[in-house]
Formats: structure tokens, sequence, C-alpha cells
């Protein structure tokens, strides 16, 4: 399974820092998981929604990098209300019964969150990211063919 994640120069490690030391989207404090995304184009979606709100984030570094992860992941009921959803995460997380979880994307739902258990014993054998420079300016300049489209 290819795996993606968006993230600033020096926070490429697959070792869940950030959400143990804030939380995550779906985790509470103190419980260290890495969110990665099933597609390249939702992993830069994601960041995205929150860059749009933030000039800095939308001129920032980037890297775009990706990694293979040869595991079956436990699929999390897309339903569930946030509350039971942070619990079941916070759970797997706990008893490291698998390396991978996944739920589908509210922002693109054709697309997984995959989460990563850096606390499970196979996760030490998961490769590191295979990443390149992303830039939001890169990507979301003016197209050069926008006047052409414009007349059709």
């Amino acid at each position: 399974m290819k795996l993606w994640r968006l993230a600033r120069p020096g926070q490429l490690a697959l070792d869940g820092e950030g959400a143990r030391l804030h939380g995550g989207r779906y985790s509470s404090p103190g419980r260290p998981v890495v969110a990665l995304a099933s597609e390249a184009g939702l992993a830069v979606l994601v960041t995205l929604r929150y860059a749009m709100h933030e000039p800095d984030w939308m001129e920032a570094e980037y890297c775009l990098g990706w990694t293979v992860v040869d595991a079956s992941p436990e699929r999390i009921e897309p339903d569930l209300p946030r509350e039971a959803t942070t619990r079941w995460v916070d759970d797997w997380l706990d008893s490291r019964r698998s390396l991978l979880a996944t739920i589908r994307s509210h922002v693109l739902p054709e697309a997984d969150v995959v989460f990563l258990n850096p606390l499970h014993a196979a996760a030490g054998k998961v490769p590191p990211l295979v990443a390149r420079p992303f830039r939001f300016a890169d990507c979301l300049h003016r197209p050069p063919a926008l006047d052409q489209f414009r007349e059709v």
C-alpha cells in the first residue's frame, strides 16, 4: 500500500511526535500516531484546507513524500460521532493490534486517511518517506491557458 504525507522539512519522521504532543484530529494528546493519505492529492488537499487561512503556510516549504507499507489496515466505521472515533483510535493505538487503520476522508470521500501506529512492533520496518520539495505557489499559480478556456 503506497501512503502519502505532506509535511514541512524536518517533520518527515514517521514517529507521531506531533500528535503525541498536541493530539490529532482523531486521537488524544499523549498518543503518537502518524496520519497519512491513500492518495497524493488528498495529502495536499488536507494541508491546503488549513494553509488557505494562514498566508505563511501558503508560502512555506513542504515535502511531499510517500512510503510503501505491506500491511492490511483495520477499517474505522465512517459514520461514528467524532468522540466515538477518537475513542476507537485511542483504543486501537493503545492495543497495538495492527500497524494501520483507515477512515474515509471527509475532505475527499473517495480516498482514505490512513493512521500508522508508530508503537506497533512492525513500525520499525516501515521505510522512511521518499520525498520531493513541494510549494503551493508552484501549483496554484494562474494557469497559462486560463483565458483560452474562458472563451470556450
